[in-house]
């Protein structure tokens, strides 16, 4: 066990753990939030498709800026800051009184996602070796599975017994109390941040971020994985609940079952994924992603249901720790928060995502998951590129 703890610097393990603690507290509103604007606010899925799509779209756009503050003024400062605004927009997502409420809350909430992501990611990076880099990218992955696993069943459990809205409340609350801890323990260390010089402005450094062209096909590649896990959040549980019985119940169990897959085959698959390339990694988990969308659309009974998230998790796994890999083994040493913030550019397809879904689940609803299942594989065909430039 001694051994286990000494392989990444204790300030690491502690932001790994305050990862699981905060991640636990947005995974029991965040993933309802769908159902909430239905059940609760008679929203319409275009309007919760734009309410859910929206946070990504602010995700997109703050996750360059944010970066790029963390690189030049401190990754300590902007992650303080940015979990007390967070705090403050789940304690609105409680009292707002109707759906129009959610859609600027909601970009807040990707606001503040697109500042702590890249500077929390980036601190770690600080404090770790490159030869266990990638190997921190997978461990926090698994940190937030952990959280995923808890915090839906977490979230049922608590609307059950008070009403929908508590989650929310809950969740800000909690944010402010990690809020706290890291405003105590961040001032114990010093940080070893290489920051970026006084004369590297913003538009410096974004115009030589636009050049670079692996970057670019890196990004484009993400788009189009983003818009298929989009699904998840957005279509997915309204598909669920018109075609099962007590749907909530059964999305929070398939929740369950993606969080229960990543943690049982993480390990040894990032171990397989560690002895072939890149580029093979993120090709076979689109290959992979895409059938579990596709048995999604043919799914009409809890089981399916369940057995199609088990496939879509394995491509997850395959996907989703080395999409931030490659870009920080792609990154300048003092740009290391810049290009991961560069990098949220990916969730525009979480914007697009949720949109081009409700708008399927409304016209074209038997082949919605097969046409995404389409966009998503478009993406082998832009990492074959990004392998022939490297």
């Amino acid at each position: 066990m001694q051994r286990i703890f000494q392989y990444f610097h204790p300030l690491v393990w502690i932001i790994l753990s305050g990862t699981i603690f905060v991640r636990t507290a947005s995974f029991m509103a965040i993933p309802f939030l769908a159902l909430y604007l239905h059940n609760e606010l008679q929203a319409s899925p275009l309007l919760i498709g734009l309410t859910i799509g929206i946070a990504p779209l602010f995700s997109t756009f703050g996750g360059f800026f944010g970066g790029f503050l963390t690189d030049r003024f401190g990754r300590k400062i902007v992650i303080i800051m940015t979990v007390f605004v967070w705090s403050l927009t789940f304690i609105g997502f409680a009292l707002a009184p109707s759906a129009i409420y959610f859609v600027v809350l909601n970009a807040i909430n990707g606001l503040c996602r697109s500042f702590f992501e890249p500077g929390t990611q980036a601190l770690m990076i600080d404090f770790t070796e490159d030869a266990k880099k990638r190997r921190l990218f997978s461990v926090r992955y698994t940190a937030i599975n952990i959280a995923a696993v808890i915090g839906p069943l977490l979230g049922v459990w608590v609307a059950s017994l008070t009403s929908p809205s508590i989650p929310f409340m809950i969740t800000g609350l909690m944010y402010a109390m990690y809020g706290l801890f890291l405003f105590i323990i961040l001032n114990r260390y010093e940080m070893k941040q290489k920051k970026l010089g006084t004369n590297q402005h913003v538009f410096t450094v974004l115009n030589a971020v636009v050049h670079d062209r692996k970057l670019l096909l890196f990004i484009a590649g993400g788009i189009l994985i983003t818009i298929g896990y989009s699904q998840f959040d957005s279509t997915l549980p309204q598909f669920i609940n018109m075609n099962v019985e007590e749907g909530v119940k059964l999305f929070a169990y398939v929740i369950v079952a993606n969080s229960i897959t990543v943690l049982t085959f993480q390990l040894p698959l990032t171990i397989f994924s560690e002895k072939i390339s890149i580029y093979a990694s993120l090709k076979i988990g689109v290959v992979i992603f895409a059938v579990g969308l596709f048995l999604f659309g043919v799914s009409h009974s809890s089981w399916m249901f369940v057995v199609s998230m088990i496939i879509f998790s394995v491509g997850e796994i395959f996907c989703f720790p080395m999409m931030n890999a490659v870009i920080e083994e792609i990154a300048p040493e003092d740009q290391k928060g810049t290009y991961l913030g560069a990098a949220q550019f990916k969730n525009i397809g979480g914007f697009v995502g949720p949109i081009l879904g409700g708008w399927l689940l409304t016209v074209y609803i038997d082949y919605m998951f097969a046409i995404i299942s389409l966009i998503l594989l478009c993406s082998i065909f832009i990492y074959n590129s990004a392998q022939r430039l490297a």
